[in-house]
């Protein structure tokens, strides 16, 4: 099946960010995409001082168009994240919809991202956001897909639990930054791809050199043998790639490491 990545230029007005992302979904449908992802905070601007005055109730304004949608264009559409409020609280949420434009999946993001590189970045996602407390996961025709946020990306355990569950496909929006971007982006999705021998995807925001946080872009496709197949600049684009899952079957029957790990010394367990 075909996986189109949106890497988009995000503005601060949403109403623009909204209109752009789904002209981008029907471009991609277009060209055959059957599963479609936009990336983390896609409908505002990322930073702490925004979530507030951006975020919306689910269902919601930026919700309804991404429905809309993925039923227009009959494709699997992963709503890379918009800030959500619910009861009084914000949460950093991705949600994805069917070819019907039923809501399929909503994660909201595990791992808040409070960093401090001294002289490089200090970031505190927690001084505005809270955490979900979920996996989630959604079933295609193709495969099972598992999601994750960004900075959920750094907590292996998380993959394996979806590898564990079935999942050949997991897929993070984020918006990594100049430090972290360079230093692991690449990095950490190889490694969960070969740890877990699956698919892995992530569709960042495109570049803004004005922007309060500058995301690293470079949206990227890692298949389960560890290798880059996709990779997108630092500018707006859509990058396709064809996902083979006769691949990864091959991968998993070269290297059965799913069958020989030793569940008597160890195992990870999903609590809820």
């Amino acid at each position: 099946f075909r996986l189109a990545l949106i890497q988009l230029h995000v503005s601060a007005v949403k109403s623009d960010n909204l209109q752009r992302a789904c002209g981008l979904v029907r471009e991609a449908s277009a060209k055959g995409a059957n599963v479609v992802a936009l990336p983390e905070c896609f409908n505002s601007p990322y930073g702490t001082q925004y979530f507030k005055e951006y975020a919306e109730k689910i269902p919601g304004e930026s919700t309804q168009k991404l429905s809309e949608v993925a039923k227009e264009c009959s494709v699997y559409l992963v709503g890379g994240s918009i800030p959500e409020e619910d009861g009084g609280k914000l949460y950093n949420t991705c949600t994805v919809f069917g070819p019907d434009g039923a809501m399929l999946a909503k994660h909201r993001k595990v791992h808040l991202f409070d960093i401090n590189i001294p002289g490089k970045i200090q970031f505190k996602e927690s001084e505005t956001l809270s955490p979900g407390n979920s996996f989630s996961m959604f079933d295609t025709p193709y495969c099972k897909v598992g999601l994750g946020i960004c900075y959920d990306i750094r907590f292996a355990e998380m993959a394996q639990i979806y590898g564990q569950k079935g999942c050949q496909l997991l897929i993070y929006p984020g918006a990594f930054n100049l430090t972290t971007g360079p230093a692991h982006w690449e990095l950490l999705q190889r490694g969960r791809a070969v740890d877990n021998q699956v698919y892995v995807a992530t569709v960042s925001p495109a570049r803004d050199e004005k922007a309060s946080y500058v995301a690293w872009g470079h949206s990227t496709v890692v298949n389960p043998w560890g290798e880059v197949i996709a990779k997108a600049g630092a500018e707006e684009t859509v990058i396709y790639t064809d996902i083979d899952l006769k691949k990864l079957a091959e991968v998993r029957q070269q290297i059965p490491i799913l069958s020989q790990k030793r569940c008597d010394l160890y195992g990870i367990e999903m609590k809820k």
